[in-house]
């Protein structure tokens, strides 16, 4: 920028105003907002129960909202009825000067409209019963889910192990259709890796995660009988001396 004695030598005397004072000014204000709407934000966060949220709040001059990040002040937006926006708090720039002062002639009544908000609110849970049903156990059922997948995984041990002792690889799968049904048992060093039913998008009975539903263990229990069948069926074609399996 050029220096008042390098403009004179251009003909150019004019007095530049100072825009410091302004700028400090209007950093002071924002400040100050920052700090109190930040404790509105802090309270915002509690009463909404995330890590992160907004609300909006109305007065005669438009509307205000307040963002939070895990309860800190992430912007104040003032949305006058006429005009354009004011970020009056953001992590971008600062506010312009004028928009600002508009802002905050109304920025009490902001504050007048949290507090109606949070009145609102006041005594919304009286009355609310915490006693509630004792929820039932669902151990019986497990129980019984589990000692038929232990039946099942027994007898799968059982056709895994003399597989394997057929084919002499160290893993395969045996599969057979029962009822329209694909089932597949695939085997690892004559372990049982998992039994599914359906093919590759199908229902798992056995697997190294999770169990089925009581339910499903319901539904696939009685046909993995036919299976069992098919694979004795199997064992009785090969002709092999291969133990033959019953459920």
């Amino acid at each position: 920028m050029s220096s008042p004695s390098e403009t004179a030598g251009l003909g150019i005397d004019l007095d530049v105003s100072d825009a410091a004072a302004v700028a400090d000014r209007r950093d002071e204000l924002v400040a100050a907002v920052r700090d109190h709407a930040g404790g509105i934000a802090y309270r915002l966060a509690r009463l909404q129960g995330g890590d992160y949220g907004r609300e909006t709040l109305e007065t005669d001059a438009g509307e205000w909202t307040v963002k939070h990040e895990a309860g800190e002040l992430e912007f104040l937006l003032f949305s006058p009825k006429r005009g354009s926006d004011t970020y009056v708090v953001s992590t971008k720039q600062p506010p312009d000067p004028a928009g600002l002062s508009a802002a905050l002639e109304d920025y009490p009544n902001m504050v007048a409209a949290w507090n109606a908000y949070v009145d609102s609110l006041s005594g919304v849970l009286d009355g609310v019963s915490a006693e509630f049903p004792e929820p039932a156990s669902t151990d019986g059922v497990v129980a019984e889910r589990d000692r038929v997948l232990d039946s099942i995984r027994e007898t799968c041990g059982v056709i895994a192990g003399e597989v394997y002792r057929y084919e002499g690889d160290e893993y395969g799968t045996f599969t057979a259709r029962v009822g329209g049904d694909r089932w597949e048992l695939k085997w690892e060093e004559g372990s049982v890796s998992y039994l599914r039913v359906g093919g590759s998008g199908g229902l798992y009975l056995l697997s190294q995660y999770e169990a089925p539903s009581a339910a499903d263990v319901r539904e696939y229990a009685e046909p993995f009988a036919g299976f069992v069948e098919a694979y004795n069926g199997f064992v009785e074609e090969l002709e092999s001396d291969l133990a033959t399996v019953s459920v």
